[in-house]
């Protein structure tokens, strides 16, 4: 005689199976309706396909990295000039950013921040480039040194 706790575990087995029964098409529902394809999300939405966009810095703040990590990035709330709000990393050693500072954002997500999917811009509008730079400078705005 099976218990109670099997007797249980088998009718919740019993209704998940009817919910989930799906049946198969046939050739005549195809050719009526096609199937609907996915659509792939977009990276970076706020953009509009451009690929950079005006903003104003809203705050300028500190974000904690997701779990292996442990540093302290910095980011900022940026309104778009489409209106939009989204959260964007400034890359680089120190900056001069601060609340109503005019940037440029382009896509580019960041790994461990959650929600991070714009980057700065450094060496143009409002944010200035990144001093003593001798490697990777077009990133950061930095003039060749002499």
């Amino acid at each position: 005689m099976p218990t109670k706790r099997a007797l249980l575990y088998i009718s919740m087995l019993v209704v998940v199976r009817l919910k989930r029964e799906e049946y198969m098409p046939t050739i005549n529902q195809l050719i009526r309706k096609r199937r609907k394809s996915s659509l792939a999300r977009k990276k970076s939405p706020a953009l509009q396909k451009c690929p950079q966009k005006r903003g104003v810095c809203l705050q300028v703040k500190t974000k904690t990295p997701k779990k292996p990590n442990s540093a302290l990035r910095k980011v900022a709330w940026v309104r778009l000039s489409n209106g939009q709000e989204v959260i964007a990393y400034i890359g680089g050693e120190g900056h001069n950013l601060q609340e109503h500072s005019i940037v440029l954002i382009q896509g580019g997500r960041v790994k461990d921040l959650p929600g991070v999917r714009y980057h700065i811009v450094r060496g143009t509008l409002d944010c200035a480039a990144v001093k003593n730079r001798k490697q990777s400078r077009s990133r950061y705005g930095a003039k060749r040194p002499k």
